[in-house]
C-alpha cells in the first residue's frame, strides 16, 4: 500500500508541474527573467539558447529533493523530485524534440492532441516580445487548439 502513496505523489507532482510551469512561464520567463527567455522567441543559429538555463532552474531542486529524500531511506521528498524530473522529461520530449525539433525524431505525429500542442505553441511564439503572450502551458492544450487541429485531420 505504501508504494501506492509514492506513485500518487509522483503523479500528483507531475500534474501540479503543469500549473507551476504555466505560472513560471508567464510571470518569470516573460517577466523578470525575460533576458534568459528572449532568445527562445527569436530565430537563433546555435543549438543552445540562454533559455536552456531554465533546465537547471527546475533540475536542481529535483536533484536535491531526490538526494535528501534518500538520506533516511526513500521518503516523500524523493518522490516529489521524481515527479518534477518526470515532468521535465515530458517537457523536453514535447517542447524540444516534438515542437521545436531540436532533435530529429517524433516529427510526423498526426494526432489531434499533438497537432493541438504544436498549434498552441505557435500561437505563443507569434509574439516576439514579453508582452501580449498567450498559451503558457505545455501539456494541457486549450480546447480551441485541440478542436481546430482535430478538424484539420478529419
Amino acid at each position: 500500500m505504501h508504494y501506492m502513496i509514492n506513485i500518487g505523489i509522483v503523479i500528483g507532482v507531475f500534474l501540479l508541474m503543469e500549473g507551476i510551469t504555466w505560472c513560471t512561464h508567464k510571470y518569470v520567463m516573460h517577466g523578470f527573467l525575460w533576458y534568459l527567455h528572449r532568445d527562445h522567441h527569436q530565430q537563433s543559429s546555435g543549438f543552445f539558447e540562454k533559455n536552456d538555463a531554465f533546465f537547471l532552474i527546475f533540475a536542481i531542486p529535483s536533484f536535491f529533493l531526490m538526494l535528501f529524500g534518500t538520506l533516511n531511506g526513500f521518503d516523500y521528498r524523493f518522490y516529489i523530485g521524481i515527479g518534477i524530473a518526470a515532468y521535465g522529461l515530458g517537457y523536453f520530449l514535447v517542447h524540444d524534440v516534438f515542437i521545436h525539433q531540436r532533435f530529429k525524431f517524433l516529427r510526423n505525429a498526426n494526432n489531434s492532441y499533438f497537432l493541438g500542442l504544436r498549434r498552441a505553441h505557435k500561437v505563443h511564439h507569434k509574439h516576439l516580445n514579453k508582452e501580449e503572450g498567450e498559451c503558457f502551458g505545455m501539456l494541457n492544450v486549450p480546447f480551441r487548439y485541440y478542436k481546430s487541429s482535430r478538424n484539420k485531420i478529419l
